[in-house]
C-alpha cells in the first residue's frame, strides 16, 4: 500500500471554485508539462487511496493525472449512508454532476495536459460519472467506467456518444440488473458509440480495491491492464 506521506509528496492540492463553493482536487507532480491527461473520478466517499494510487501509476505512464472533487469542501461524506445520499443527488442531477467534471477537466488542461488528448476514468459513482462525461459529450478523447453504475433515467433521450467508451463490469455486481446491461447496450448503439465492455469473472462491485472485501487482485490487475491499453490507443 502507498503511504499518506508518500501521497503528499507525489500529488498536489488545487483549488477551484464552483460559483461559491471551494472545490480541491489534487494533481500529479508532472502538472505543467505538455502532455496527454487523465481525469480521475473517485467513488461516493469522495477522493481515496484508490484514487491517488492511480494517479501515481498513470504518472509513470507519461499522463498528467487530476483527481476531481465532486462535493466541495466541507462536504465529504462521512459514512456510507451520507455517501448513498450525496451520490445519488448528482446521479438525479445528472447536469450539476457534468459540470463539476467540465470543471475538472478545465483544472487538467491547466495544469498541462495536451487539450485534445484528455480522457475520464471512475471508480463506482466515478464510473457512473464517466459514462455522463460521454452521455454530455464532454470534450474527451474517451471515458473508462470501472464498477460504475450502468442506469440512466429511461425518460432522458440518448443524444450521439463521440468518447470512445470502456467499461469494465464486474460479472457479480448486484447494484447492476440485466435490464441495466440491456438498456446500456442499446443507449451505446443508439448513440453510435465507439464502445466496448469487459466483463470480470467471479468479482464483486468493489472487485479493484485493495481495501474492500470484493477485491480480487487477479481481475483488478486485468482491469488496469485494459485501462492502460485503452488510453495508450485513445491518447498516444
Amino acid at each position: 500500500m502507498v503511504s499518506g506521506t508518500f501521497f503528499s509528496q507525489k500529488l498536489k492540492p488545487v483549488s477551484y471554485p464552483d460559483g461559491s463553493q471551494k472545490l480541491s482536487g489534487l494533481v500529479t507532480s508532472n502538472a505543467g508539462k505538455k502532455l496527454p491527461g487523465v481525469l480521475i473520478l473517485p467513488a461516493w466517499k469522495g477522493i481515496d487511496e484508490e484514487a491517488k494510487t492511480a494517479a501515481i501509476e498513470l504518472e509513470k505512464q507519461g499522463y498528467i493525472a487530476f483527481i476531481a472533487d465532486i462535493y466541495g469542501e466541507g462536504k465529504i461524506p462521512a459514512d456510507n449512508e451520507a455517501a448513498a445520499k450525496s451520490s445519488g443527488y448528482y446521479k438525479k442531477n445528472y447536469a450539476e454532476y457534468q459540470k463539476r467534471i467540465s470543471l475538472a477537466l478545465e483544472q487538467l488542461k491547466k495544469n498541462g495536459a495536451i487539450a485534445d488528448k484528455t480522457a475520464v476514468i471512475g471508480y463506482c459513482f466515478g464510473g457512473t460519472g464517466a459514462l455522463e462525461a460521454a452521455r454530455g459529450n464532454l470534450p474527451v478523447a474517451g471515458v473508462v467506467s470501472i464498477h460504475g453504475s450502468l442506469a440512466k433515467d429511461q425518460t432522458r433521450k440518448s443524444e450521439k456518444l463521440n468518447a470512445k467508451i470502456l467499461i469494465e463490469n464486474p460479472a457479480d455486481d448486484k447494484s447492476v440488473t440485466p435490464d441495466d446491461y440491456s438498456n446500456l447496450i442499446k443507449e451505446m448503439n443508439d448513440g453510435n458509440a465507439d464502445w466496448q465492455m469487459i466483463t470480470y469473472a467471479h468479482s464483486k462491485h468493489t472487485f479493484t480495491d485493495p481495501k474492500s472485501p470484493d477485491y480480487n487482485e487477479v481481475m483488478a490487475k486485468r482491469a488496469w491492464n485494459h485501462t492502460l491499453m485503452f488510453l495508450k490507443e485513445i491518447l498516444k
